[in-house]
């Protein structure tokens, strides 16, 4: 399966919530969901009635376009999250909130997941002092993530920390702004992570 390509507004409105997937937009009235708040498509504003499955399948659709993660890499990370010790779901959402793009979305480094996905395969981002260029690298507790030398002085770079500098950081990150850095001081609890998904009918699904 490709990445999506299309209107991202219309993922939103299938899912029903907000998933900051267009930055500063998501927060102002011309968010799609906000525009028009049913689901696309000819009969998005019928009434419909979810089985099981589909009650599942959307939770599952939900988490997996809020970090912008395709499928087949959604179940590599939902395997993973089994082989670990602890409760399934939440070991899921962590896994996926330790990704490098999401990260950097987190700290303010990046408008949205996309534009941080953009910036880290640019190389704009090292860990613990090594330049890092794959979206999906998972960050552990005591990885520093610092903008790369060069990129500190990129313009572009320093407006979208400006324009992000007063958005909540997650208690388990800790940002220097000034030195244009942070470290993940611990991984995230459930009740870190802002996402509104049962993740429980995740498991559920796959389990079948």
């Amino acid at each position: 399966m490709a990445r999506y390509t299309g209107a991202v507004c219309r993922q939103c409105r299938r899912e029903g919530q907000k998933l900051f997937l267009k930055g500063e937009r998501c927060y102002s009235d011309k968010c799609g969901l906000v525009r028009r708040s049913y689901a696309p498509g000819q009969h998005g504003q019928g009434r419909k009635k979810n089985s099981e499955y589909g009650l599942q399948l959307r939770e599952k659709q939900k988490a997996r376009r809020f970090y912008g993660v395709l499928e087949g890499q959604f179940r590599k990370y939902f395997e993973m999250a089994e082989r670990k010790q602890g409760v399934t779901g939440e070991n899921l959402l962590r896994i996926l909130e330790s990704r490098i793009d999401n990260v950097v979305y987190r700290c303010g480094f990046a408008s949205s997941r996309k534009e941080g996905r953009q910036l880290v395969r640019h190389g704009h981002f090292t860990v613990n002092g090594k330049k890092v260029n794959i979206p999906s690298y998972l960050l552990k507790a005591g990885d520093v993530i610092a903008i790369a030398g060069a990129s500190k002085n990129s313009d572009k770079i320093k407006a979208v920390v400006e324009a992000n500098s007063a958005k909540p950081v997650p208690k388990w990150l800790d940002v220097d702004r000034q030195n244009l850095q942070a470290t993940v001081a611990e991984l995230p609890n459930r009740e870190d992570i802002d996402l509104e998904v049962e993740e429980h009918l995740i498991v559920e699904l796959y389990s079948k």
